[in-house]
Parts: C-alpha cells; structure tokens; sequence
C-alpha cells in the first residue's frame, strides 16, 4: 500500500543513515561479491523481520551477493527515492513504488516480459507504457465498504446495501440508531480520501474506464459537471452527520482501531484493512462494494507488485535474480496475505497453496478479484498507465480533506485541473 506521509526531519535522518553508501557502487563483499542496496518500508504487518528474512532467503538463491536494507522514514517510498535519487543514492531495489515516477526519468530497469508472463496472472497489469517494472505479484480492492454485522443488526439491517440510495438510507438507520456510520481517518490524507476514491472510480471510472487517459488527452476534466456531481455525494455524506465527530482529526491507525472495537459501522479502507480483522470475532465483518446508482458492481482495482529494478545498478544481473527470487518466495506471500491483506496473483496458485489462515470476509473480497466483473482503476492508486502525474495525489488528498468542511467543489475541482495541467506540461 502506498501512503503518502512524509517530513522534512524523517527525510534528513533518513538520508543521514545512508550517507557514504552509493547505490551506484560496487562494493564487494570479502569475497569478492557484490552488495546491492534494497529500499523497503515497515509497518505493524511488515515488520523488520519479515524484511530481513525475505532478504536472507532471496540472498541464498543468488551466490555471492549481500543485499543491504533501506528503511523510508515514512511509507511515502516515492518521496524518499527522489531525496536518495538527488543525493546520488537511489537504491538498486525499491520496494512497491510508483513506476511512472521513476521510469519516465530512466532511472528504471524493465523486467524480461517472457518471465513475467509464464508467472503471473496479469502480466500488464501493471504495466507502464507497455513495459513491466515491478513484478504484478499481488493485487488491492481500493476501498471496499467494511461493515460490522452486529452494529447493522442493533440498526435493523440484514444485508449489505447495493444502491447509492440503499446505502444512504442505512446510514440515516444507523445514526438514528445511535451508532456511528462511517468511520473516516481524515487526520491522514491517504485515509481521508478513501470516500473520494470509491464513489469516482464507481460512478466516473464505472463508466468510462479510459477517463484517466481522456485526462490526459484533455477531453475530460474534474470540473465537468459527473465528477462535481460524484464528488457532492461526499458532501452529502458529510452534512447529514455519517461520519464520526471530529473526523478530520482522526490518525489512520486510531481509524483501525475505532472500527474493529465497534464504534462506527462502516469503514472505506483499502482491501489491506483484512489483515486487521480481529480473529476472534471476524464472523462480526463482512464487505461489499462502494454502491452506485444502479446497484451494478465495479471493483476499483490495483494491481501491486515487489521490486523496481534500477537502471543504474551495477550489477543488474545479480539484481534482477534477486528481484525475481524475492517476487515467486511463496514464504513472502503468506506475510503479505494473512497481514496486509494483499491478493495473490501468482499463476497456477490457490490460497490453501500458500497455507495461510484467512477470515472469511478475506475469501469474500477475493472472489472479487477472482469473478468476472467490471474491474477498474482504483483512482491514485494504479500503478500503470492509468497512475496520476506526479504530485498529483497529493492534491486530490488535499482536497479531499478541505471538502469535509467545504462546500466549494467546484473549486476544489479546479485547483485539481490546475494541479494536473502543471505537471503534464
């Protein structure tokens, strides 16, 4: 998952933690071997020994190398890259970034497309300008609606809503219930935008998914009135009290914990939220998608992906064996499945393949993935051609946050027409 948080001081201690260690150089190990630098992240799930295992296991199939982790300061990975990128560092490996950022600047080396087809579901699924930089090894729903089923039931619901007016009126159930309706971690920009990001690519995306690419052809724009008309739906939302009081101000991680203690009934979280689900009472949650007008489904889908390869490495054949080793490790999946809730997209694989304990609402949500359905690009979120210019999710988190207290679509609208025109000049 991609979160975008990151200051100055991470960045100075970061990049203070790495100085004298040049991305670029050869240095050999006592042997003679080579050592490659390998920029990941931590979080709760993906823990340091979760990397420094996944590292030591990829080292073994690739003789004589030693790979060295980096840690970004924050789970903003594109940020901290450039900042080692400025300063001559930019690491041989980066773990789950955007490749658009990095390729159009050449700083990327592709994958062989051969290998990739014989072991992924979506070869292109994350392709960028019809090459693979990161593997298309696992896959997000962003968001899905999460629910707690006893908090629907206190209200008098039995079932997931499938309209747009469907939801709207179990969530006027639920507050006159005096249950919480939606939880909203606004005090993250990220989080605060996972609404936006759910109700435009259902009602924009769901029926044009080439409306990214007409962005960047100029034919449409955020100001056109189906996108204001989308983006008031938040609005609305937002005026008729279903989300928590103080919303704005609530951090993503105190967001998780509010929803699975039962304070709020729903919560827009990325598909990564299943690895939160509490065990031992998981038969609580269920999920479903964000609702249209017509109750039709469009799954806002991503496809992820492990490791970009630098283009400036030295030794690009040792990077690319490590780079594949780490990418097929069925040991790496099952962290990533049971504690991110990431989807496999490795072929010829089922879950039971990766012996891995999941919930059912997990199971429910893949099937998703799993279905023919319609599957569009999670706004923000894609990592291929359909990813905004860079800069360019800031700006929609920006305005996603102003929106809680404003009524000014269209000028949040403009200001992100604005934001686009600038950096595709």
């Amino acid at each position: 998952m991609r979160h975008k948080i990151l200051t100055a001081a991470c960045l100075a201690a970061g990049l203070a933690l790495v100085t004298g260690c040049s991305a670029a150089t050869p240095a050999g190990g006592a042997k003679g071997g080579s050592s490659l630098t390998y920029l990941t992240f931590e979080t709760p799930s993906l823990t340091a020994s979760f990397w420094d295992s996944s590292i030591a296991n990829a080292e073994k199939k690739v003789p004589g190398l030693t790979v060295k982790k980096l840690v970004a300061p924050s789970t903003d990975r594109d940020a901290y890259a450039k900042q080692l990128q400025a300063s001559g560092q930019f690491p041989d490996l980066l773990q789950s970034i955007t490749p658009s950022t990095f390729a159009t600047a050449g700083l990327l080396k592709p994958y062989d497309q051969s290998w990739v087809d014989a072991n992924f579901l979506l070869p292109l699924g994350n392709a960028y300008k019809g090459k693979v930089y990161i593997p298309p090894t696992n896959s997000q729903i962003i968001p899905e609606v999460f629910y707690n089923k006893k908090l629907f039931a206190k209200a008098g619901l039995t079932a997931a809503p499938k309209t747009w007016a469907e939801f709207m009126a179990d969530c006027a159930k639920l507050k006159a219930a005096g249950v919480t309706p939606i939880e909203l971690g606004g005090g993250d920009p990220f989080s605060a935008s996972m609404p936006l990001v759910g109700i435009l690519s259902a009602d924009i995306l769901g029926k044009d998914p080439n409306w990214l690419q007409e962005r960047y052809a100029g034919k449409v724009h955020f100001t056109d009135a189906n996108v204001e008309t989308a983006v008031a739906k938040y609005r609305t939302m937002v005026k008729n009290g279903y989300f928590e009081t103080g919303a704005l101000g609530v951090k993503y991680a105190d967001s998780i914990t509010n929803f699975t203690a039962g304070k709020t009934a729903m919560y827009m979280m990325g598909s990564w939220f299943l690895g939160s689900v509490p065990k031992a009472n998981a038969a609580d949650f269920g999920a479903f998608l964000t609702p249209t007008a017509d109750g039709s489904l469009v799954v806002p889908f991503a496809v992820g992906g492990s490791m970009a390869i630098s283009a400036k490495t030295a030794d690009p054949a040792k990077a690319t064996a490590f780079a594949q080793a780490w990418s097929l490790d069925p040991n790496n999946y099952k962290t990533l499945i049971e504690g991110d809730g990431a989807f496999p997209m490795l072929k010829g694989k089922t879950l039971a393949d990766y012996n891995v304990n999941v919930t059912q609402v997990f199971k429910d949500s893949y099937s998703y993935v799993t279905s023919q359905n319609t599957k569009v690009s999670a706004l923000g979120w894609a990592t291929n051609d359909d990813s905004m210019p860079s800069g360019l999710n800031d700006a929609f988190y920006a305005a996603s946050q102003a929106l809680f207290t404003s009524d000014d679509v269209h000028g949040q609208m403009a200001k992100l027409d604005a934001a686009w025109d600038s950096a595709t000049k």
